[in-house]
């Protein structure tokens, strides 16, 4: 993650001692799903940064249908926010509507709190839509000494909503992802490295790529790594980047040999005129 900047810092460390105890005294009371709205709000505003009057909206609220909250930086929605009563546990259910409205609104990003525990969502406009938790705070359990703990509290942040650090941090996760590295070691040049050392350890030994694949999908990577939509989407990634390699290598051969040939005939000039 990013350095949090120090202005930032202080202000979450201060968010922490102060909304801590207020959670926990709105927790032991079981408060109502609008009074958890109120202190979500507050906490929007005071913690993370947010403009409680110009970038904390609610219309994105029909009738309680949808989602109850919302964030906009300049005008562009930036967040979704669904909030529950602090009672209540994050199920599967409730992030399914503020999902279905968020791609409806060509939201990105979708939170899902009851002030306690914060879920953060990233939808995916396929077909069929789909959403990826990507980031989870338990605020009453946050340790204010722990850097892990205020980098995650970051991302959240306007700063951090206005230098996209969502986004990169999703990247981040996807390409560290099991799925990702197992595509990874399946392409071409990492199975050539892979065959080379063999070969080195073994030389009269044959061995091909297609032999070293097989051995790595039935015998040492999981099942779960290497089939489903997000291996398949690994693997798409890893296709275009090579191809992006080549046509770039490509380029770059091609216009060395152009400045190249004018060089030679500079050269073949040079050689002529002392005859002349």
């Amino acid at each position: 993650m990013a350095t949090v900047p120090s202005k930032v810092q202080d202000r979450l460390l201060a968010g922490i001692k102060r909304f801590q105890p207020v959670l926990a005294s709105a927790k032991s009371r079981d408060v109502n799903e609008s009074d958890t709205v109120i202190i979500v709000t507050d906490m929007l505003a005071e913690i993370f940064g947010f403009q409680k009057y110009s970038e904390i909206t609610s219309e994105y609220a029909i009738r309680g249908t949808f989602v109850d909250l919302a964030i906009k930086l300049d005008g562009s929605l930036q967040l979704l926010i669904e909030v529950k009563a602090i009672g209540l546990q994050l199920k599967e259910s409730y992030i399914k509507q503020a999902v279905d409205y968020g791609a409806n609104q060509g939201a990105e990003w979708v939170v899902l709190t009851n002030g306690a525990f914060w879920q953060v969502y990233k939808i995916s406009f396929g077909k069929p839509i789909s959403q990826e938790l990507v980031l989870e705070i338990d605020f009453l359990n946050l340790n204010p000494k722990k850097s892990d703990d205020i980098e995650g509290l970051y991302l959240l942040t306007r700063e951090g909503i206005a230098k996209s650090m969502l986004g990169e941090y999703h990247a981040q996760r996807a390409a560290l992802s099991r799925f990702f590295i197992g595509a990874t070691v399946l392409s071409d040049p990492v199975l050539d490295v892979i065959r080379r050392e063999l070969r080195r350890i073994s030389p009269d030994v044959k061995i091909d790529n297609e032999q070293i694949q097989e051995v790595l999908v039935n015998e040492v990577f999981k099942r779960e790594v290497m089939e489903g939509e997000k291996t398949e989407e690994a693997m798409r990634k890893i296709s275009r980047a090579a191809s992006r390699l080549l046509r770039k290598a490509s380029k770059d051969s091609s216009e060395d040999e152009s400045e190249e040939k004018p060089a030679k005939k500079s050269t073949e000039v040079e050689s002529e005129s002392p005859s002349e």
